[in-house]
C-alpha cells in the first residue's frame, strides 16, 4: 500500500487536480441527494381483502377466509397469517420475509387467491394490496369550510382548485380527498308493485347487465367505405333507468313503475373534523424518486397562492408533514458533526502542537465525507438520519488513518531526514497498520448483510455508508495526505543524527511518554497481577449485565399523538361521534396540543384492510403537538384529561419504527375458551408494572338477528335458500348492482326497499313473492336474536386474541421477562396457547440477529489480523481488547440512564473493529523491530511508547468527535445516534486504556511462551 505514497509523490499535480474534483463532485451529489426520514423501505406485508356484502363474521370466516389463508400459505416467501372476518369483510394479512421481491409476492399471492376464487361465494373476488414506504403520505392536510361554506362547495372547491394545484408539486404521485359525500344512484323499490308484477326484488339486481351495454359486433359495407357496427346504448340520465323495462313480469312494467330512481349524496358512514369543525382530508403522497422535503415545501407554497382563491371562511391545516421533523433532524446531525470535527481538529492540534500538521491530517475530514456523498448518490440513498448519523460517528473515525501517517511523518521529519525519505519511510511504516485498521472496521459491517428483519433494511445504508468513508479515508491518508505533506510540513534544519538524538530525547521526557512508561514498566515486570487485575475487571463487567436496561429503538421524539376511542359494538354512527366530540373537547384544551385531526367510523374499502378490518367502532384523534412541548408530558396529560370519557388509548411516538406495543397472543378454536384465557390474560397485563392502556381486541358479541331458512318449507312455496337470503337483503338494505355514468362520471348503483323492516315482528311479517303468491318470512324460516361476535381473528389458521399494553418505561427487557414470568404461571388449557410479542418479539428477533452478526464480525476481524499479522496467536492477543470494550460501554449506558437497544448494538458492533486497531497499530511496530533483531523487551516498550501519541490522539479525536451525539446537543436523530456515540465513547475510553497495558503484557509472554516451545 506504500506504493500509492510514492506514486503520489511522483505524481503532485494529479493528486491536486484529483482532491479538486473530489471537492466538486462530492459537492454536487451532496445536492443531489434526496431528503427522507428514513431509508426507503419496502413494507414486506401484503393484504388481501375480499368483501362479501352482509354476510356474518362467522360466514365470511367459513366461506372466504378460510380458503385465502389455505391459497396463501402455499406461497413461497410467506412468514406468517393473521386474519380478520366482520361483517361482510375478510382481510388477511400476509408478512413476507424482509428483503424479498414483494412484486413478484404480490403477483404470486393474487394467482393463489385467484385458483380458489371458484370456490368462493358468488360475487367476491378478493385482491391483493401491498405498500413501501412510499405508498404513506408525507403531507397530510385537513380543510375545514367554516360556517360560510357548506359540505358541497367545499367539496367542489377542494377537487377543482386545490387537488390541480398539488398536483402540480414536483415530486407528486397522488393526491387523495377523503371525506367527500359522493353522489349514488339508489333505486327504491315499492314491494307491493314489484309483487303485484309477479317479480322478486332479486329481479332488478340484473337490469344493469341486461341493458346499457355497447358491444361492437362487426362491420358492413356501404358502397367504398366500410362500417363498424355497434349494438347497444348507453345508459345516460335517470328517464333512462325509469325506463327500463323489467323482463319476467306479469304484466309489461318498468323499472320506473315499480321503484323510485334517485341520484343524491350517499349516506354518511364517517365523520372528519378538524379542531372541531367538519371538514376533508387531503393527503400527498411522493414518487419514489421524490424529495420529502421539497414536496412539504411545495405544498407549503401551494397553501399560501391558494389563500385567495379558497377565501377567509376555509382553513387549511397541516396534520402531519415528515418534513419538518426531516429538517431538524438533519440540521441537528449536521451541527454535532461540525461540532465534532472542530472538537477533533483541536484534539490532533493539541497533541501535535502545529498548525500545518493539524490542517494536513484534518483534511481527510471533508475529503472522506465528499467522497461518502459521491458513493450514496451513485447507489441511490437517500440523506437521512441513518446515514446521515453513519457519517456524523464516521467524523471521527474518517480522521484516524490520517493521524497516524501525519504523526509518523512529523516524527521522521524530527529526526532530520530528507523530507522525500522521511514521507515514504513514515508510511511504509504505518501502511500495513492502517489498512489492516481500516479493512477491520469495515468489515465488522459485512454481517449487516446477514441481519434479517426491519434492523437489517434500516441499518443497511448505515454500514454502507460507514464502510464508504472509512474507505475513502484510507485512500486520502495514503494519497493525498503525504502530498500535502511533502508541500506544507517543514523538515528539521539540524543533521540527522543529532536531530534524531533530540527528539527522541524530547518523546522520553514528554509527560505522556513518562506516565505511560512508569504504568507499563511494572506491568511487563509483574504480568500475573495484571492478568488479574484484568479479570477482575471482566468480572465486574459481567455483574453489571442484569442492571442494565433494553429497550428495541427508542422514541423517534415526532411531534404527534394518536387517540383512540373504542365503542360497544353496535354503537350507532351518530352515538359514536356525539361521544368522540366530547374527547374533542378534552383534548383541544390540553397544552401543548395544537390541532386535532377527528375522524369517526370508516369509510371502509380497502383501507380498512390497513386498520386490521375489525368489526369494532372506533374514533381516532390526529394530534399535532407545539414544537416547545415534551411530548412525554402532553402524552400524559391527554390520558389524563380523557380518563373519564370512556374506552380511550393513546399512542405517542413509541418505536420508531414497527409496533409500539408489547402484545400477548392468545390461541384457541374453541370461542369460549379464547374468550375466557383472554380475559384472564388481559387481568394479568394489568396487573404487571409498565403497562398501560391495555386493550383486548377479541370482539365482544353484540345482539344479531339471525333468519334460518327452512329448505323444505322454503321449496314447498316455489323458493330456494339462496332466493330467500337474497329478497331479505333487498328488503334490509342497499344492495350494489353496478355503476352508470351519467355525464359526469360512474356513480354506483343501489337497490333498497320502500320501507324496510324496523322490529322483529315487522320482519318476520316480510313478504316473499312465490308463484302462488305472497308468502310471510315466518312461514318459511325462523328469526331468532342472538350473540355473535362483531369480528374473528385468526392468527396462522387458528382463533386469536392479541392483548396488547404500551410500556410506560424505558425498561422493555425488564417488563417482558416479567409478563413471561407472570404467563408461564397461568394454566394454560389444552389446546390453546399464549405466546408474547409486538415490539418485544421484534427486540428479541433484532437482539439475536445482531448477537449472531457480532459473533461473525470477530471471526471476520481475526480472519484480517491473521492475513496481516501471519499468526495465529497474535490476533487473539489483539481480539483480549474486545471484552474490554464492553465494559465502558456498559458503565456508560449506566452512567447515563440509556437503555440498550438497537442502535446501541450496532455501537457495539463498531467497536469491535475500532478498538482492534488500536492494538494493530501498536502490535504492527513491535513485529517490525523484532524482525530488525531488537530484544523482546526492547521492542516491545519502544514500539508502545511510539505508538502511544498516535493510539490516544485517534482515541480521543473519536470520542471528542462523539461528544456532541452522547449529549444530544441538538436532538437530530437522537433516538440512534445518542446511544450508539455513548457506547462508541464508553468503550473506547476502557479499551485503549486497557489496550496499552494488557496487549504489550500479553505479546509478551505469548513470545516468550513460543521461545520456551522452540528450545525444548
Amino acid at each position: 500500500m506504500s506504493r500509492l505514497a510514492r506514486l503520489s509523490l511522483a505524481n503532485r499535480s494529479v493528486v491536486a487536480l484529483l482532491t479538486i474534483a473530489i471537492a466538486v463532485f462530492g459537492w454536487i451529489s451532496l445536492g443531489s441527494l434526496k431528503q427522507e426520514l428514513i431509508p426507503s423501505l419496502q413494507i414486506p406485508t401484503a393484504v388481501v381483502v375480499a368483501v362479501d356484502p352482509g354476510s356474518s363474521p362467522q360466514l365470511v370466516e367459513q366461506q372466504v377466509t378460510v380458503p385465502v389463508e389455505q391459497a396463501v400459505r402455499a406461497v413461497d416467501g410467506v412468514e406468517d397469517v393473521t386474519s380478520t372476518s366482520s361483517t361482510g369483510l375478510s382481510t388477511t394479512t400476509v408478512e413476507l420475509t424482509y428483503g424479498g421481491d414483494l412484486d413478484a409476492s404480490a403477483q404470486a399471492l393474487q394467482q393463489a387467491v385467484d385458483r380458489v376464487r371458484s370456490s368462493l361465494p358468488t360475487g367476491v373476488e378478493p385482491t391483493v394490496f401491498t405498500g413501501s414506504l412510499d405508498d404513506f403520505p408525507v403531507v397530510q392536510l385537513a380543510i375545514s369550510g367554516g360556517s360560510g361554506t357548506d359540505d358541497a362547495e367545499l367539496a367542489t372547491l377542494v377537487q377543482d382548485t386545490v387537488v390541480p394545484r398539488f398536483e402540480q408539486i414536483e415530486g407528486v404521485r397522488d393526491v387523495t380527498v377523503t371525506g367527500v359525500a359522493d353522489d349514488a344512484v339508489t333505486v327504491t323499490l315499492d314491494l307491493p308493485a314489484l309483487a303485484g308484477a309477479g317479480l322478486s326484488p332479486a329481479a332488478v339486481g340484473t337490469i344493469l347487465q341486461d341493458n346499457g351495454v355497447v358491444l361492437p359486433t362487426g362491420t358492413v359495407d356501404e358502397g367504398d367505405t366500410t362500417l363498424s357496427v355497434q349494438v347497444g346504448s348507453e345508459l345516460s340520465s335517470v328517464e333512462d333507468l325509469e325506463s327500463l323495462p323489467l323482463v319476467g313480469a306479469s304484466v309489461p312494467v318498468t323499472l320506473g313503475d315499480v321503484a323510485d330512481v334517485t341520484v343524491a349524496p350517499v349516506t354518511a358512514t364517517s365523520f372528519s373534523r378538524l379542531d372541531g369543525e367538519p371538514a376533508l382530508a387531503v393527503a400527498l403522497t411522493k414518487t419514489p424518486d421524490g424529495n420529502t422535503v421539497e414536496v412539504s415545501h411545495g405544498a407549503q407554497d401551494a397553501v399560501a397562492d391558494l389563500e385567495e382563491q379558497l377565501g377567509d371562511d376555509v382553513q387549511v391545516a397541516v396534520v402531519f408533514d415528515q418534513a419538518p421533523f426531516i429538517e431538524e433532524s438533519i440540521h441537528g446531525l449536521a451541527t454535532e458533526g461540525a461540532l465534532g470535527l472542530v472538537f477533533a481538529v483541536l484534539v490532533i492540534l493539541l497533541f501535535l502542537g502545529s498548525v500545518r500538521s493539524t490542517l494536513v491530517s484534518a483534511i481527510s475530514i471533508p475529503l472522506s465525507l465528499l467522497v461518502t456523498f459521491v458513493g450514496l448518490n451513485v447507489g441511490g440513498y437517500s440523506l437521512n438520519i441513518l446515514t446521515l448519523g453513519a457519517l456524523t460517528i464516521a467524523i471521527g473515525r474518517v480522521v484516524d488513518d490520517s493521524i497516524v501517517v501525519i504523526e509518523n511523518i512529523k516524527r521522521h521529519l524530527s529526526y532530520g531526514e530528507a523530507k522525500t525519505t522521511a514521507i515514504l519511510t513514515a508510511v511504509r511504516e504505518v501502511a500495513g497498520a492502517i489498512t489492516a485498521s481500516t479493512v477491520t472496521t469495515v468489515a465488522v459491517f459485512l454481517p449487516i448483510a446477514l441481519v434479517g428483519g426491519m434492523v437489517g433494511e434500516l441499518f443497511r445504508p448505515f454500514a454502507i455508508t460507514v464502510a464508504i468513508a472509512m474507505t475513502a479515508s484510507l485512500f486520502v491518508a495514503l494519497t493525498i495526505v503525504p502530498v500535502l505533506a511533502y508541500w506544507f510540513i517543514k523538515a528539521s534544519a539540524e543533521d540527522d543524527e543529532s536531530a534524531r538524538e533530540a527528539a527522541e530525547e524530547k518523546e522520553r521526557t514528554g509527560f505522556l511518554q513518562r506516565g505511560y512508561l512508569a504504568t507499563l514498566r511494572p506491568a511487563l515486570r509483574h504480568p500475573v497481577l495484571t492478568l488479574g487485575a484484568a479479570f477482575l475487571i471482566f468480572v465486574g463487567t459481567l455483574a453489571l449485565v442484569p442492571r442494565l436496561e433494553t429497550n428495541f429503538l427508542g422514541d423517534s421524539g415526532q411531534d404527534t399523538l394518536t387517540v383512540t376511542e373504542t365503542f360497544a359494538p353496535g354503537t350507532s354512527l351518530d352515538a359514536q361521534d356525539a361521544s368522540a366530540r366530547q374527547v374533542e373537547q378534552a383534548l383541544l384544551a390540553v397544552d401543548g396540543v395544537t390541532t386535532v385531526q377527528t375522524t369517526v367510523g370508516s369509510s371502509g374499502g380497502p383501507e380498512a384492510a390497513f386498520t386490521g378490518g375489525s368489526g369494532t367502532p372506533r374514533a381516532t384523534f390526529a394530534l399535532t403537538l407545539d414544537g416547545d412541548a415534551d411530548p412525554e408530558v402532553v402524552q400524559e396529560d391527554v390520558r389524563d384529561a380523557t380518563a373519564e370519557l370512556g374506552d380511550v388509548t393513546v399512542a405517542g411516538g413509541g418505536a420508531a419504527f414497527g409496533s409500539s406495543t408489547v402484545d400477548v397472543v392468545v390461541r384457541s378454536d374453541d370461542p369460549d375458551q379464547l374468550t375466557d384465557l383472554a380475559a384472564q390474560v388481559q387481568t394479568l397485563v394489568e396487573g404487571v408494572d409498565g403497562t398501560s392502556d391495555v386493550t383486548n381486541n377479541l370482539a365482544a358479541a353484540q345482539p344479531t338477528v339471525q333468519v334460518v331458512v327452512d329448505r323444505a318449507a322454503a321449496a314447498a312455496v316455489g323458493l330456494t335458500e339462496t332466493q330467500v337470503a337474497g329478497t331479505v337483503a333487498a328488503v334490509m338494505s342497499p344492495r350494489p348492482v353496478g355503476t352508470v355514468d351519467l355525464g359526469g362520471g360512474p356513480l354506483d348503483v343501489t337497490i333498497r326497499a320502500t320501507a324496510g323492516p324496523t322490529t322483529l315482528d315487522e320482519l318476520r311479517a316480510v313478504v316473499l313473492p312465490t308463484a302462488t303468491g305472497l308468502v310471510p318470512l315466518a312461514q318459511v324460516a325462523s328469526i331468532d336474536e342472538v350473540d355473535v361476535p362483531t369480528s374473528v381473528t385468526r392468527v396462522d389458521g387458528e382463533r386469536s386474541a392479541t392483548i396488547s399494553a404500551t410500556p410506560t418505561g424505558q425498561d422493555l427487557g425488564a417488563l417482558t421477562t416479567a409478563l413471561q414470568a407472570d404467563l408461564d404461571d397461568l394454566d394454560v388449557p389444552a389446546g390453546a396457547s399464549v405466546e408474547i410479542g409486538g415490539v418485544a418479539t421484534d427486540q428479541q428477533d433484532a437482539f439475536a440477529d445482531l448477537g449472531l452478526a457480532l459473533l461473525i464480525a470477530i471471526a471476520i476481524v481475526y480472519l484480517v489480523m491473521v492475513a496481516t499479522f501471519r499468526s495465529l496467536l497474535q490476533p487473539v492477543i489483539l481480539l483480549v481488547s474486545v471484552p474490554f470494550a464492553a465494559t465502558g460501554a456498559l458503565l456508560a449506558l449506566l452512567l447515563t440512564g440509556t437503555p440498550l437497544g438497537v442502535p446501541a448494538l450496532i455501537g457495539v458492533l463498531m467497536l469491535v473493529g475500532i478498538v482492534v486497531t488500536n492494538a494493530i497499530v501498536l502490535i504492527d511496530l513491535v513485529n517490525q523491530y523484532r524482525r530488525a533483531g531488537r530484544p523482546l523487551a526492547e521492542a516491545v516498550t519502544e514500539g508502545a511508547r511510539k505508538r502511544l501519541r498516535p493510539i490516544l490522539m485517534t482515541a480521543l479525536a473519536t470520542i471528542f468527535a462523539l461528544l456532541p451525539m452522547a449529549f444530544g446537543l441538538t436532538g437530530g436523530g437522537v433516538f440512534i445516534s445518542k446511544p450508539l456515540a455513548i457506547v462508541v465513547i464508553g468503550g473506547l475510553v476502557t479499551s485503549t486504556l486497557l489496550t496499552l497495558v494488557l496487549v504489550p503484557v500479553l505479546y509478551t509472554l505469548a513470545e516468550k511462551a513460543k521461545a520456551r516451545g522452540r528450545t525444548v
